[in-house]
């Protein structure tokens, strides 16, 4: 009789091509998201997203060699709506031609908004239309920027196999890998990582490298810190609620939580270090890397690189995007401008 073959060891079925279809999740995801969009002018004019129309396209989560990538190109139809600083109500719709994989974390091009106002023009009406055209689009593009990471966060786990339940989607880490050996403190959590190390999670150890991400800002080195740090101003580019308190050891979470860690030193307004940790199932779990965030003022930009030490070896892409996407697009989505 012959035998049951035995399954493929984590590190060999995760290398292989998978795909997952999740349009069907995508056009829910748009239709709960988007909708919350609103955006008030300096009076009583306010003007959001009423309903998503359409959304025409495919969504995919794919694999290769461990890497989980986010392969869709959408065209999405909006109904807006809002109300005019004499009252009248406001509606029209917008059509975006392309929301796809390459203009959000690849930068090949910008957005494009095709807009159609469907009430009669006034003076009233159409200081509401511009309103709409000059904001929305920021607060829409910082829900973009959400969505690749939001399509790993919800569907990565059915395309990983790891070799510990509680880290779904990890690498494994090779059978002869040793933990490196670390001092406790914020003095060791300030040392920064030369390329490669091993560090240890909750008693497992993980194989990791450093991801450097940087970008020049149109603000001054003082004001980006200020964004950077402070809790009241952070949701200016995140769109989502922060807890933040810039002082070494203080707690923070940003991305509604979805990134979270603790303050080890301020520099201002030169650099800050964090722990960080991302709460997501290709994380390892009980696993802190450590976020330097370095300011260089020039004579007309600031320079900003975040470099994460301690990311887990196979998951170099996944963080270089989110840094991009939520980072460095969410300060360009409020006006900043950059230069990639």
């Amino acid at each position: 009789m012959a035998s049951i073959p035995a399954p493929l060891p984590p590190s060999t079925a995760n290398w292989h091509w998978k795909n997952k279809t999740v349009t069907p999740w995508a056009k829910q995801w748009f239709e709960r998201e988007l909708t919350t969009v609103r955006v008030n002018g300096e009076g009583s004019e306010e003007v959001g997203i009423e309903r998503v129309v359409e959304v025409d396209g495919d969504v995919e989560l794919g694999q290769r060699k461990s890497k989980l990538i986010t392969i869709y190109d959408c065209r999405v139809v909006l109904n807006w709506s809002g109300t005019a600083s004499d009252g009248t109500a406001v509606s029209g719709k917008l059509t975006i031609p392309e929301v796809s994989h390459e203009v959000t974390l690849d930068g090949t091009s910008d957005y494009v908004y095709e807009w159609k106002l469907d009430t009669d023009r006034s003076p009233a009406v159409e200081a509401l239309f511009q309103l709409a055209k000059s904001r929305l689009p920021a607060a829409l593009e910082a829900k973009f920027s959400a969505f690749p990471a939001a399509i790993i966060d919800t569907h990565g786990k059915d395309l990983t196999v790891s070799a510990d339940p509680s880290r779904q989607g990890s690498p494994a880490p090779s059978a002869g890998a040793s933990a490196a050996k670390s001092t406790q403190g914020d003095a060791a959590l300030k040392k920064r990582a030369e390329g490669a190390g091993v560090v240890k999670s909750s008693g497992v150890a993980v194989n990791t490298t450093r991801v450097t991400v940087d970008a020049h800002f149109m603000a001054p080195a003082d004001d980006l810190f200020g964004l950077l740090t402070d809790e009241k101003r952070i949701p200016q580019w995140t769109r989502a609620p922060a807890k933040s308190k810039a002082e070494p050891g203080a707690e923070y979470s940003l991305f509604g939580g979805g990134v979270q860690g603790k303050f080890v030193s301020l520099s201002a307004p030169k650099e800050f270090v964090q722990t960080w940790a991302l709460q997501s199932p290709t994380w390892p779990s009980g696993h802190a890397a450590t976020l330097t965030t370095t300011l260089e003022q020039g004579s007309d930009s600031t320079k900003v690189t975040w470099a994460l030490d301690g990311v887990p070896l196979g998951m170099e892409e996944e963080i270089t995007r989110n840094l991009q996407g939520y980072y460095v697009h969410g300060l360009k989505s409020i006006g900043l401008g950059t230069e990639l």
